[in-house]
């Protein structure tokens, strides 16, 4: 390569999209008898090691992980090399006060990828779809199931303090996509994942 072609090659890298991953895995699985859903057993390893993994194979950089319940027991047992790891008091209030916390521990980026780590099928294929749909900080895009509305989510940075204000309770950033459909780009991801999460016992064979 010339030294020409080896300054454009550069250029290109430093003007491309910086997505973080956001995983929020805070839940404490209480429709699972208190099982902590970080901690769940997948391939012979916790399952938020198979949410960064996907993430990461989805072009997300660097991965941010929100803990909560068993907070101290993931960090122990779970290998998560590079991953900024963000402890939220409040888990136990549902999933906007875990979404808070992620959006104000991100910095650098252009937008964020926010995922659940209770979905094992979706993969990288659906995280590369949607992180492909940014165009610039105002973007807002989220995979969709044969036309019904799920995650992966992207935020553009432009709208991280008005998602951060309207998360609440269990709603994440629900009501703010809502009032902005016109905005939001909808990227279908039913051929190549599946969204269905783990909640109850009943769910627990997702994991094999």
């Amino acid at each position: 390569m010339t030294q020409r072609e080896q300054g454009s090659d550069s250029r290109v890298r430093d003007t491309a999209p910086r997505v973080a991953g956001l995983l929020l895995a805070a839940g404490g699985g209480r429709r699972l008898g208190g099982r902590p859903k970080a901690l769940l057993p997948y391939a012979g390893r916790p399952l938020v090691e198979h949410a960064v993994q996907v993430l990461r194979e989805g072009g997300c950089t660097p991965v941010h992980i929100v803990l909560g319940a068993a907070a101290e027991e993931v960090r122990r047992t779970a290998r998560l090399p590079g991953c900024v790891l963000v402890d939220n008091p409040d888990w136990a209030e549902g999933m906007g006060g875990s979404l808070r916390a992620g959006l104000e521990a991100v910095s650098g980026a252009d937008a964020v990828l926010v995922s659940l780590v209770d979905q094992p099928g979706i993969g990288a294929a659906a995280v590369a779809r949607v992180r492909a749909a940014y165009r610039s900080p105002a973007t807002l895009a989220a995979a969709t199931y044969e036309g019904r509305r799920g995650h992966p989510v992207l935020l553009g940075s432009a709208h991280w303090e008005g998602v951060a204000q309207s998360a609440q309770a269990d709603t994440g950033a629900r009501s703010y996509l809502r009032e902005r459909q016109t905005e939001l780009t909808l990227v279908e991801c039913a051929d190549i994942a599946d969204p269905a999460d783990i909640d109850t016992p009943q769910d627990l064979h997702r994991l094999r």
